[in-house]
């Protein structure tokens, strides 16, 4: 096997555009070594010479595309992960959509949810909400193009580092809406009735995700370059209600790309799209 020498700059070149294609993730040079060393023990697995076989394989199998999305993929999250923004929903962002909208049914988009924590803290804080406010109703959506962090998301087990964090800050939350079992600390029912995770691609057209009051689009916008950003922020727009709020990553700014957005504060923006504007 020569999987130990290292790719030719067109093969290179070919993985780079198979990342694009099947994630929209924009890749270079730069980013070479990282990617070999996530594909290495795959193709190895797999009994394959070299990359250039790998990319035949990746040309035929539909099954090896999902396992190659969840290797080039990053994944990485937890709960409450930058305070501020927990802040800005439990503070500013809920009583202020309650009360203008009494009555609906609040609609949330965890879009890149990874494996799950980010949906699950927001439904914490919904249901931190409703405890005082009984008549919120509200329903969450987590979305990812990998399988694999998918069905952790769904499982919702975690340990470790992961809970580490929300036992220090939010102990209380822990004791109402996680319980332990063989699996470890796993959510409760009350935030599963509320949380669906599904597949979905950001460089797809939402048709059938329905309408958003909040978008949480975190730590995404990174891995794309500039066209790439404006593909996928006018599709997350199309999946939007007027007036709703969309929230980014803390390295992340959409002051570079022209969109239908208005800035409401750091790492916050609202969609100002009018109504008859929004698609069917």
């Amino acid at each position: 096997m020569d999987i130990d020498q290292d790719a030719e700059p067109a093969v290179r070149r070919a993985l780079f555009e198979q990342v694009r294609r099947h994630t929209g993730i924009a890749m270079n040079e730069r980013k070479w070594t990282m990617l070999k060393g996530r594909l290495r023990r795959r193709i190895m697995t797999l009994g394959l010479p070299d990359y250039g076989d790998y990319l035949r394989v990746l040309d035929t199998s539909a099954d090896e595309v999902r396992d190659f999305i969840d290797l080039v993929t990053t994944n990485e999250t937890s709960f409450f992960r930058t305070p501020r923004i927990w802040e800005y929903l439990a503070c500013e962002f809920l009583p202020r959509w309650s009360a203008a909208r009494p009555g609906e049914s609040l609609r949330i988009w965890s879009a890149a949810a990874s494996s799950g924590e980010e949906a699950w803290t927001t439904a914490m804080l919904c249901e931190e909400r409703r405890a005082q406010h009984p008549a919120l109703r509200y329903a969450i959506v987590g979305t990812d193009i990998s399988d694999g962090i998918l069905a952790n998301a769904r499982a919702g087990h975690y340990g470790g580092r992961s809970m580490e964090g929300v036992r220090q800050q939010r102990p209380e939350l822990v004791q109402k809406y996680f319980r332990s079992d063989a699996a470890g600390i796993t959510v409760n029912d009350t935030l599963r009735a509320q949380v669906t995770f599904r597949r979905h691609n950001l460089y797809d057209t939402p048709r059938d995700l329905g309408a958003f009051d909040l978008v949480l689009l975190r730590n995404v916008l990174i891995y794309f370059d500039l066209e790439g950003q404006k593909a996928v922020l006018a599709n997350v727009r199309r999946a939007m209600r007027p007036g709703a709020v969309l929230i980014v990553g803390e390295s992340e700014s959409l002051s570079r790309v022209a969109t239908g957005f208005a800035f409401e504060q750091p790492l916050i923006y609202r969609n100002e799209e009018r109504e008859h504007e929004q698609p069917a």
